[in-house]
């Protein structure tokens, strides 16, 4: 059974989708506070897709989209804000926040997923759990240590979805206001 809120795709081209984006990528360049406001006005319609909403922009699948396009814009190089930002606040693909891991939960600094440079790339290796939006998004903002233990050693790197070696376990259900998807 698919339990992806795919619903909320009627909310595309809305502003809700960019609220923590500069406009320059199609975002409204809002605050923290204003975007509470607006998630605590979306939650008495649907805790679920509130939530995924702010992590499409911020940390659960449309907060965490929020918060993954906002990461993007504050942190990412100029290729990386124009090939992705303008599909991401519109909502014409999706973004994960791929940090807790079987291990050590949602605790950043003991994470073991790693990423070692090898020319222009990185080979990353490692198990995430409890993703929202696990095997449907388009891109994913993982967690991984390319350097030393501790939180010092913890880089963040974006992940396309069909890159090579990227795989998906089960879909679980949780309850999470409603159902929500998350993939290990």
């Amino acid at each position: 059974m698919e339990i992806f809120p795919r619903d909320v795709l009627q909310m595309q081209h809305s502003w809700v989708c960019a609220i923590y984006c500069k406009e320059d990528y199609g975002g409204t360049g809002l605050g923290r506070l204003d975007a509470s406001i607006i998630f605590e006005a979306l939650s008495t319609g649907c805790v679920s897709t509130t939530a995924y909403i702010s992590i499409h922009k911020n940390v659960e699948i449309v907060f965490l989209d929020s918060v993954c396009a906002w990461m993007i814009d504050t942190f990412g190089t100029k290729e990386l804000r124009e090939k992705h930002l303008p599909s991401l606040a519109s909502m014409e693909r999706f973004a994960s926040y791929c940090l807790t891991e079987p291990g050590s939960g949602s605790d950043a600094a003991s994470i073991s997923t790693s990423a070692v440079r090898k020319g222009d790339k990185y080979i990353l290796n490692g198990t995430k759990a409890f993703i929202s939006g696990g095997g449907e998004s388009d891109v994913y903002l993982v967690m991984c240590r390319t350097g030393d233990s501790g939180p010092k050693g913890i880089s963040c790197l974006l992940v396309e979805n069909g890159s090579p070696g990227l795989s998906f376990g089960a879909k679980e259900r949780r309850l999470v206001g409603t159902v929500n998807l998350h993939a290990p």
